[in-house]
């Protein structure tokens, strides 16, 4: 049989399968967006091991814990009203089941906060310029909070384990069809891409829509102006170079995430509006270590100048 052909014809079915795995087995409906996730793990799993990534990171020799109260404080006001938005939104169930902890982590180089499940929260110091004030740091913990509340690294397991299922069913049926093994190796390589870009990576795209598009309504509702989130993509925008396109990247484009929120800001300024305002302050700041320069490298050597007489 004609390689192509039948290359085509098994990539289809591997996403035929990929694709109606989705609504049926473990599935439950996200309470804001109404989209389908397909969650196949354990009740309690995902947060047991978020604990343990948690205890994991803050137990590691090279991370630093900031002891100062005019970095601490701050993230921890706004950590405290973000998860009591939590607790009255769509999420507050899951909310309320989370045994929250916040931590601050001194690393002014290191622009990234996080929310494992379980409610988790670290926050890097180098965050702090993106967000600029406790405003822009309510939009960051929000979008990582709903993360954890939607289940989002759950549903990318899951979706990563039935793409394990397809391709190793793909490489079993390859094995039978008696083809070189190049071909082989070739037709594999373009089904995990197929799967990777046509699966995995719009998957991870609407993870990343769903937390900006619910975490600015629970910087809204806990009292923080929600138009902060525009202007923090734009300082990422300004600050990031060499972005990969968006069709492989696990993030939207700083365009496309600034033109969403401009189109949700209507209902999230209506939450803003009824909710009791948080006093806001600007973070305070860091002074991030110039990049290193590359260790020399040794010259190279001639090729057998050592054995010649």
């Amino acid at each position: 049989m004609p390689i192509l052909p039948w290359l085509i014809r098994c990539c289809s079915v591997l996403f035929l399968g990929l694709l109606l795995s989705v609504p049926f087995a473990g599935c439950q409906t996200n309470p804001y967006t109404h989209r389908s996730q397909l969650l196949l793990m354990p009740s309690g799993y995902m947060s047991q091991m978020g604990a343990t990534q948690y205890s994991e990171v803050l137990q590691d020799p090279k991370v630093v814990i900031s002891k100062d109260p005019r970095e601490i404080e701050p993230v921890k006001r706004v950590a405290a009203r973000i998860i009591e938005a939590a607790k009255r939104s769509k999420y507050g169930d899951v909310a309320k089941g989370f045994d929250w902890e916040v931590t601050v982590i001194k690393d002014d180089n290191t622009k990234n906060a996080w929310a494992l499940p379980g409610g988790k929260i670290a926050v890097y110091t180098g965050i702090f310029p993106m967000a600029k004030n406790e405003a822009g740091l309510a939009a960051i913990l929000g979008h990582e909070v709903v993360h954890a509340l939607a289940e989002h690294g759950e549903e990318r397991m899951s979706q990563g384990l039935v793409a394990q299922f397809g391709m190793t069913a793909a490489a079993i049926v390859l094995s039978t069809q008696g083809l070189d093994p190049a071909l082989n190796d070739l037709a594999m390589q373009a089904m995990g891409l197929g799967v990777q870009a046509g699966v995995l990576l719009p998957f991870s795209r609407k993870h990343e829509s769903e937390a900006d598009y619910v975490g600015v309504l629970l910087a809204a509702d806990a009292g923080y102006d929600p138009r902060e989130a525009i202007h923090i993509w734009e300082r990422m925008a300004a600050a990031t170079n060499g972005a990969p396109p968006e069709f492989l990247s696990t993030h939207p484009a700083h365009e496309t995430r600034i033109a969403d929120l401009t189109r949700w800001m209507p209902e999230a300024l209506s939450l803003y509006e009824k909710a009791p305002k948080a006093s806001v302050v600007n973070l305070p700041p860091i002074t991030p270590s110039p990049p290193q320069p590359p260790p020399p490298q040794s010259p190279p050597r001639q090729n057998g100048a050592r054995f010649r007489r």
